[in-house]
């Protein structure tokens, strides 16, 4: 059984999304931006036998443009981590956000490693939150999480039960504002 690799996006729209870094950089520059991370991640895992890449694209409409895409439905951004973690299963399963630059197949790699000794695994941002979760089995619900700022890692990890045990991939930096995309110093390839 291959494992399951989730990207986690919103299909690239002007003016739609990224809007912290659209404000800092201009809607335009934040749509570029987008797409290129978009392909980039799609080219860089799509072809990486060791995992099946799945999409899980919001809005909901938007999943018929990719192959093996799934819209991520409805409610805070928990519940569609967590449903689309559950469509994914059986089997060891990650998601990844489309908006980190320096992502590679070895963070991929690792952190499914990690899922043979954890029920769970997150993959921290610099600014606090996480670009990977990843499970074994069925994720537990997140709880009361402050999406989008700098506590929801902590508390992510604060409303897990206590018997499961957690793994932590790599820290990667995200791109969700301005100073985050001129640390990247150039264009994404």
């Amino acid at each position: 059984m291959r494992w399951s690799l989730i990207l986690f996006f919103r299909a690239p729209r002007l003016g739609a999304g990224k809007r912290r870094l659209a404000g800092d950089i201009g809607t335009l520059a934040a749509l570029r931006f987008e797409r290129r991370m978009l392909a980039r991640n799609l080219r860089l895992l799509g072809r990486d036998r060791r995992w099946r890449l799945r999409i899980a694209v919001t809005p909901d409409s938007a999943a018929r443009r990719w192959a093996n895409a799934r819209p991520q439905g409805r409610g805070d951004l928990g519940a569609r981590m967590r449903r689309a973690l559950a469509a994914a299963h059986p089997g060891p399963a990650v998601l990844i956000g489309s908006d980190i630059p320096g992502l590679t197949p070895a963070h991929i790699a690792s952190a499914f490693r990690l899922l043979g000794r954890h029920d769970i695994v997150f993959g921290p941002a610099r600014d606090g939150g996480f670009w990977l979760a990843g499970c074994r089995h069925r994720l537990p619900d997140f709880g009361p999480v402050r999406w989008s700022t700098e506590h929801a890692l902590a508390d992510t990890l604060a409303n897990l039960p206590r018997a499961l045990s957690v793994g932590f991939a790599a820290t990667l930096d995200d791109v969700d504002d301005g100073a985050a995309y001129r640390r990247l110093g150039g264009p994404i390839t």
